[in-house]
C-alpha cells in the first residue's frame, strides 16, 4: 500500500526539481504518470555494478541436483509467488531440480502455505536471510527475477557477474540495460517454466548466456554513472 505521507514528499520534491534522475524508462513513465512529471525534466541514468567483486570461482555442492534461485524480499513487488507457480510446472516436466527462495520479507509465509498446497514444498528451500548473496548466485545454475514492478533490479547483474545465466522479467529497469539474458512477463509462467527447462537442459544455451553475460557486464561501470550524473548536474548549473 502507498503512504500518503511519503507520495506527498516525493511529489513535493520532484515538483521543485529542476531535474529528476531516475534508474529506468520505466521509472520516468511511472514518475510521469503518477506524480504528473514532465518527460522532459526526467533524466535517466541506469544503475551499475562492481563486477569484481563477483569473480572467481563457482560454487560447487556436490549435489546431482540443478538449482534456480530466487533472491529478494518476499514481496509482491518481486513476484515470487510467480517463482513457485513456474517452478511447479518445471517439475511436471523435468526432475532433479531444485527450487532456492533466499531472502525475507511479509509473503514468507504465504509462500510456505503456498508451495505446499502446490505439492512443491520437498522441492522448494526457503533459506530466510543470506549473509552472502554472492555464495547464493555462485552456487545457483539459474537465476530468476520475476519482478511485478522493478525501478531496475540490480540484483540480475550482480547474477550476470558472478558468472549465472539469468532470466528477468520485463516488467524491470534492468530490461532496458542488458541484452544477454532471457525476458519473460511476470504474469506469463507458462513461458517462464519453459525457458527455466531450456537453460537447464541445453549446456551450450547456458554457456553462451553465461560467457556473452560476463563480457556484458564488464563493459558497465559505476564511473559512467557518476559521469553521466555529473553531466545532469552540469546541465541545470
Amino acid at each position: 500500500s502507498i503512504n500518503p505521507w511519503v507520495s506527498e514528499i516525493e511529489w513535493k520534491g520532484m515538483y521543485h526539481a529542476d531535474k529528476v534522475i531516475t534508474v529506468s524508462n520505466y521509472m520516468k513513465e511511472r514518475i510521469h504518470k503518477y506524480y504528473g512529471v514532465p518527460r522532459s525534466k526526467i533524466e535517466v541514468v541506469y544503475n551499475s555494478v562492481e563486477h569484481e567483486k563477483y569473480e572467481g570461482e563457482r560454487i560447487k555442492l556436490g549435489l546431482d541436483e540443478k538449482i534456480v534461485l530466487f533472491l529478494g524480499r518476499l514481496t509482491l513487488q518481486k513476484g515470487p509467488d510467480y517463482f513457485l507457480e513456474a517452478a511447479k510446472k518445471v517439475l511436471q516436466h523435468m526432475d532433479g531440480v531444485k527450487f532456492i527462495v533466499a531472502g525475507k520479507g511479509d509473503m514468507l509465509p504465504q509462500l510456505i502455505h503456498k508451495s505446499i498446497e502446490l505439492r512443491i514444498s520437498e522441492h522448494v528451500i526457503f533459506t530466510g536471510f543470506v549473509e552472502s548473496e554472492r555464495d547464493c548466485y555462485k552456487m545457483a545454475d539459474l537465476y530468476v527475477m520475476p519482478s511485478v514492478s522493478e525501478p531496475f533490479g540490480i540484483t540480475a547483474l550482480e547474477a550476470m557477474a558472478s558468472g549465472t545465466p539469468v532470466i528477468i522479467s520485463r516488467q524491470s529497469g534492468v530490461s532496458e540495460v542488458v541484452k544477454h539474458c532471457m525476458k519473460v512477463d511476470f504474469w506469463n509462467t507458462d513461458e517462464l517454466a519453459n525457458k527455466i527447462i531450456g537453460v537447464l537442459s541445453y549446456t551450450s544455451l547456458k554457456r553462451e548466456m553465461k560467457t556473452n553475460g560476463l563480457r556484458e557486464i564488464k563493459n558497465q561501470s559505476w564511473l559512467n554513472v557518476a559521469k553521466e550524473t555529473r553531466r545532469v548536474y552540469t546541465s541545470v548549473m
